[in-house]
């Protein structure tokens, strides 16, 4: 462990979240229970993981500063932001980049990754 620097969740290959420099940096986080299901139903439940780890690194949503979303179908993307809009209606909104691209398993549609201050 470097000086400074927090990871949680650390298994053999990556952390799922690192503090560092006043930041919080949270893994790609995708779908478990919903796994399978529409795009929407697993945008919110990541969304609502993503807001359990900022919560647990002592941050919030508020902070975001950056988001990354993958898609497996950019043709799901309006159906993305439907949930994404709604979940940052009440705060700033961070930059963000979503891209379409081939997910680790096929029953994924929805990856999202993002960095807050702490």
């Amino acid at each position: 462990m470097s000086s400074g620097i927090v990871r949680h969740g650390e298994n053999n290959r990556m952390s799922l979240a690192v503090e560092a420099g006043g930041l919080v940096f949270l893994a790609g986080l995708t779908a478990v229970e919903t796994r399978g299901g529409t795009v929407a139903a697993q945008t919110k439940e990541i969304l609502q993981r993503i807001d359990h780890h900022l919560a647990q690194a002592g941050t919030s949503k508020a902070n975001l500063v950056s988001a990354q979303i993958w898609l497996a179908d950019a043709a799901t993307f309006n159906e993305l932001n439907t949930v994404w809009e709604a979940w940052v209606a009440d705060v700033g909104k961070p930059v963000r980049a979503c891209v379409e691209s081939r997910l680790a398993d096929p029953a994924l549609t929805v990856e999202i990754m993002v960095t807050a201050l702490r």
